[in-house]
């Protein structure tokens, strides 16, 4: 475990950062842009040379999101490899940005954790397996993670997931235990209760897949997944009964065609989706998450820039590249550079940027702030 000397001293320099008043400043499209963009990086340390610190200070990088393993590099160690080390880097990237970082990760658990016990982590059980036992239970769960993850200066976790195992066999969600329960009203239950924990420890949870990957046969890092004959509105319903309570300020996105809603482009680039049905049916006024731009539903068909324009537009306010699929040290300038284009010839409007640095500056003022 961190030791408590560790864990407030990666607080208290996050704090001296935010007490420059950055967000009090006017801001630039070039500086809003760059805080909509959340991206992955290699290195277990940074230094003042490196990409990532570039794309912080010159960039106006708005986070960053964590891996234990590097795909691209056959598995190999990527940023996490003791709490120590990691509260280190942590604070080290919180002290170049002006604007504090959101510093992300997926821990879930199970089969879905970054923080692990061979890291020097305490163990964390499924979804599925929390969903066994009681909605307390959960909720003491997302306690201990939020410990864990506030003492190392993580500050956003892309968890609970709400999705609802319709597929116990589903490839990318009930195969893999990543779901609390084939009923939604036990998701919603036990998804509260996780983010209810996380938040008492001043850990951001952020729901996901929305508006549902639980029935889906296809796993969308491979290709697109087309759940329009398997899903039903009953998967909106740990929505519905999380949204309202103001626990969760953050929903990334699937990358899942719905033709019903849509016919035409999946959830991340559509604008009936997002801001339809989750913005002005289901009353969503937080943060949209795009899941991982790189993954192969979304970057084969669309490539990168156009995806990122086109999700933009639809309404994402925070756009995620895990830069681990494809790495590319070059992508933070490659996508701010593109969407400028795409507001110069008015394809987004300017005022769509200004909507979602708005609810990004809420968002991080709120959980970030001294």
């Amino acid at each position: 475990m961190v030791s408590r000397w560790l864990h407030r001293w990666c607080f208290v320099v996050v704090s001296i950062f935010w007490a420059g008043g950055a967000l009090a400043e006017e801001m630039t499209l070039r500086q809003m842009l760059g805080q909509m963009i959340l991206v992955g990086f290699r290195g277990k340390t940074v230094e003042d040379g490196s990409s990532i610190v570039r794309d912080i200070r010159q960039w106006h990088l708005g986070g960053v999101i964590l891996f234990d393993r590097d795909v691209g590099t056959g598995g190999a160690a990527r940023n996490i490899q003791t709490p120590q080390q990691l509260c280190a880097l942590t604070t080290a990237l919180q002290g170049y940005a002006r604007i504090p970082l959101f510093i992300a990760v997926d821990q879930e658990g199970g089969r879905v954790r970054r923080l692990r016990e061979e890291h020097g982590f305490a163990p964390l059980p499924s979804a599925e397996k929390m969903g066994q036992g009681s909605p307390e239970e959960t909720r003491a769960w997302g306690e201990r993670t939020g410990v864990a993850l506030r003492q190392v200066g993580i500050n956003l976790n892309f968890a609970p997931v709400v999705d609802v195992a319709v597929d116990p066999a589903g490839p990318a969600i009930g195969a893999l235990g990543r779901s609390f329960a084939s009923d939604p009203e036990a998701v919603a239950r036990h998804a509260l209760a996780f983010a209810q924990g996380l938040r008492a420890q001043g850990v951001i949870p952020c729901l996901k897949h929305f508006p549902g990957h639980g029935s889906a046969r296809i796993d969308s890092h491979h290709e697109v997944t087309d759940i329009s004959a398997t899903w039903t509105p009953d998967e909106l319903i740990p929505y519905r009964r999380i949204l309202p309570t103001g626990i969760v300020p953050c929903v990334m996105v699937g990358h899942l065609v719905l033709r019903s809603t849509d016919p035409v482009v999946p959830a991340t680039l559509s604008s009936a989706l997002l801001q339809g049905l989750l913005r002005q049916e289901l009353g969503f006024e937080g943060v949209i998450v795009s899941d991982d731009l790189q993954m192969r539903a979304i970057i084969d068909r669309y490539g990168l820039e156009e995806a990122a324009i086109q999700a933009i537009a639809a309404g994402v306010d925070v756009l995620v590249v895990g830069n681990m699929l494809d790495f590319d040290p070059e992508v933070v300038p490659r996508l701010v550079l593109a969407l400028e284009q795409a507001v110069g010839s008015g394809r987004i409007p300017a005022a769509r940027i200004a909507e979602s640095w708005e609810r990004i500056a809420a968002v991080k003022a709120r959980f970030l702030g001294p």
